[in-house]
Order: structure tokens, then C-alpha cells, then sequence
């Protein structure tokens, strides 16, 4: 495992930091709370030492989880970042309280790295008008909190505003070979660091979408190149080419993704890919960006929908009609999972158009102007006629299924 130092405290800290919003499910849904501590507590064996997590990840099982993965003796082996929740504090008080209940929660007398989270122009201003400067000076003072920081979801005007009104440590933007000139950007990054802050990288796979699947023209990219490398590598490979870059987090919940990045991780330098290598990504970039219909990575900072609406899956199969124009597969698995074959219906065609989720969308996307585009390509008329049409084909099949398992046990029986 590399790591890098964050410049103001010369703190080591890997350069593969473990991002705690998307634990694998269990047999029954929810967490499979068992397998999240052995990922954990394995990554921590290799020398991974920095755990992203926030109240709001996995509806507030992450942060109890973390906690119990790092029992034991692991906690002293780690930085812990979490965050405070703008959309939770409505004066002074609340950022106390809210930090003194996720000490509790992490079982720890401090926050390693504590940032605001999410911010932009507005909820900025916000903070500042409730005091949080000045809550972040006495946490920082009286040990509660050791660096603190924000994540940022905005444009790059209010990102230098802030990076400009504090002596922070760090910063968290969203960073990838797609999104050079979204949000912060590579100006922002460049500027962080210029600032003297470390630079903590978020969506670095643009939500696993840059790993798998993949689309058979920008795997052809990675087939023609000179070296092979998984897709996963590439795009990993290019964030931590930038030296600005402390941390690169992935959501790791695949025990064969956590091999494969820790391996990567322990041999990837700053400046290190050639101009070969950057023409190659290039290349893929420019493929994503035509095949791509929306740029959601699934945060789900939308959800939940008052409509009832499953944003970040219908966006995953109309992107889908994109990379895969060939398959049928995007409108099957639309009707399944959003459509109420199976469960209620959350389909695009439910939308009322409140404009809640684009108001919170990091992405900054018009979702129920892009929710009517799905609603156009994946249901047509008649969503309801269709969802009953397979439910019915799904009866027939289970029915004349049952009654041919009952004439075997009869045939079993006589015979």
C-alpha cells in the first residue's frame, strides 16, 4: 500500500481510502452485516487506514457498523471521516449535539477527519450564517474533532469561495476521467491543493459505472490498448496520476474489488501514466460521453421520492438503452424492478414534478425533466396494462408449474 501525506499535519494516510455507502446486502436484504467486518478488518490488514462514512449512508447503519468492525483493537489502526449533515442543523446547538451522538455511535472520543457534507453555494451560506466556523474551531480545539473539512457538490465559484473562508486540512470532491470539468473539477482540485489542503477523491468509478458492465465500444478501447488493465484500474490508475490527490475512496464491497484495488494501490505513482496511456483514456471518455443519456452515479441523495419514484433506477436502465442499445435487457429489468411486477411500481411515469430531488441532486440533473425522457423511451403508453400483462404470464407459469409438481408426487405416489 502507497500513501500520501496531507500537507498541513503530515499525516500518512493511505492512498485507497474505503468509502462506507454501498455494503453488500444480505441474504434477506439489508446488510450482511458479517461479511462487511471481514471486508473491513481484511482491508485494514493490507494497509488500508481511512473509513468514509455519514449518518445518511445506509439509512443510518453505516456509521454502527463501522464502529463494530473496528472493536478490537482496529480503531487505533485508522483515521475515521464522517460527516455533518447540513439538512439536519437548524441552529448552533444541533452541530454539537449531532457530533456528540456520532462519537457515540463510532464507540470514539474523536473524529479523525469531520466534514460538512455535501455543500454548495447555498447551504454554505447557510452553515456560516448558524456559526459553524465557529463550531468547528472548538471541536477542533478541544480534541472532538482533529481536521476538519467538507465535501463539495456545487460549482467551482462557491468551491474556491470556500476553500478561501477556512484554515481546513482537506476538502472531498467527486472526481473521474468523466468529470474534469463537473462541480469542482481538476481546476478545483488544483486550487485545494494549491491551498495547502489534501484532496480526498470521491466517485472515482462514477458509481461502479465506470468498472462494470461495460459497453462493448468502450471495451474495445481497453482491448486495442498496449498494457491490459481492468477498466476498474484504468480509472482508478487516472485519479491518483494527479499528485493533488491524497485519497481515492472506493465502495468496496466485493471482496474481489478490494484485492484488486489494494493491489493497485501499492504501485500506482504520481505522474507515472504515459502520454500513451492518457490518449487511451481519453478515448474511453469520449466513448462514455456519447453513449451516456444521463450522468447520475447513484448516490441516491434523491431518494426517497414523495412520488415514490425510484430515481436512481430508472436512470440505470435508461443509461442502459445507451451502453447496450443491442440487448432488450434495460426494458425487462425496468418493468421488473420498477415497473411492480415484483413490488410496488417506482417507475419514471409516477413522477408529480415537486422538484424535491433536483434541488438536492450533486449532479445538478433536471430529474423530472429526465424522468419524462424515461418515462417516454422505457413505458410508452399503457405501463399498467404491461405490468399486469407480465404479472398474468408470471401466474400461468407458476400454475401449470404447480400442477406438474403435484402430478409427479401422484405419478411418485401410485407408482
Amino acid at each position: 500500500m502507497l500513501y500520501r501525506s496531507v500537507p498541513k499535519t503530515g499525516d500518512r494516510l493511505s492512498i485507497l481510502g474505503f468509502g462506507c455507502m454501498r455494503f453488500p446486502s444480505g441474504k434477506r436484504g439489508g446488510i450482511d452485516e458479517e461479511r462487511v467486518i471481514r471486508q473491513i478488518r481484511h482491508a485494514i490488514d493490507l494497509g488500508v487506514n481511512y473509513f468514509d462514512t455519514a449518518p445518511i449512508y445506509h439509512m443510518g447503519k453505516s456509521e454502527p457498523l463501522l464502529a463494530k468492525a473496528l472493536a478490537g483493537g482496529y480503531r487505533e489502526r485508522v483515521r475515521i471521516a464522517t460527516k455533518l449533515p447540513p439538512w439536519s442543523v437548524n441552529r448552533r446547538a444541533d452541530m454539537n449535539a449531532i457530533l456528540a451522538g456520532q462519537l457515540r455511535t463510532l464507540q470514539t472520543d474523536h473524529i479523525d477527519y469531520y466534514l460538512l457534507h455535501g455543500l454548495t453555494g447555498s447551504t454554505w451560506k447557510r452553515m456560516l450564517d448558524l456559526g459553524v466556523l465557529e463550531f468547528l474551531d472548538s471541536a477542533r480545539e478541544d480534541g472532538r474533532v482533529r481536521n476538519a473539512g467538507f465535501s463539495f457538490h456545487g460549482d467551482l465559484t462557491s468551491f474556491k469561495k470556500i476553500i478561501d473562508a477556512y484554515d481546513w486540512q482537506f476538502c472531498q470532491i467527486q472526481y473521474n476521467y468523466l468529470d474534469e470539468t463537473n462541480q469542482a473539477g481538476t481546476e478545483g482540485l488544483r486550487y485545494a491543493a494549491s491551498s495547502g489542503l489534501a484532496v480526498m477523491v470521491m466517485e472515482p468509478l462514477r458509481g461502479g459505472n465506470l468498472a462494470s458492465p461495460v459497453p462493448p465500444e468502450v471495451q474495445k478501447v481497453w482491448d486495442e490498448a498496449a498494457v491490459q488493465r481492468s477498466p476498474a484500474e484504468w480509472a482508478l490508475r487516472w485519479v491518483w496520476d494527479h499528485p493533488e490527490v491524497t485519497v481515492v475512496l472506493s465502495g468496496m464491497n466485493d471482496e474481489n474489488h478490494i484485492e484488486e484495488n489494494i493491489k493497485v494501490a501499492g504501485t500506482v505513482l504520481p505522474c507515472s501514466l504515459t502520454e500513451e496511456e492518457r490518449a487511451v483514456i481519453e478515448e474511453a471518455r469520449q466513448t462514455y460521453a456519447r453513449l451516456m443519456k444521463v450522468p447520475c452515479t447513484g448516490c441516491r441523495y434523491c431518494m426517497p421520492c414523495p412520488s415514490g419514484v425510484n430515481i436512481p433506477e430508472c436512470f440505470a436502465a435508461y443509461n442502459q438503452t445507451g451502453l447496450f442499445p443491442e440487448s432488450g435487457q434495460a426494458r425487462f429489468q425496468y418493468l421488473f424492478r420498477v415497473g411492480g411486477v415484483v413490488g410496488e411500481g417506482s417507475y419514471a411515469g409516477l413522477c408529480k414534478r415537486c422538484g424535491k430531488c433536483s434541488r438536492v441532486c450533486p449532479q445538478h440533473i433536471d430529474i423530472p425533466i429526465r424522468l419524462k425522457e424515461v418515462s417516454q423511451e422505457l413505458e410508452g403508453y399503457g405501463m399498467g396494462f404491461k405490468v399486469r400483462a407480465v404479472k398474468g404470464v408470471l401466474w400461468c407459469y407458476n400454475q401449470a408449474a404447480r400442477i406438474k409438481r403435484r402430478g409427479t408426487r401422484t405419478y411418485v405416489k401410485r407408482s
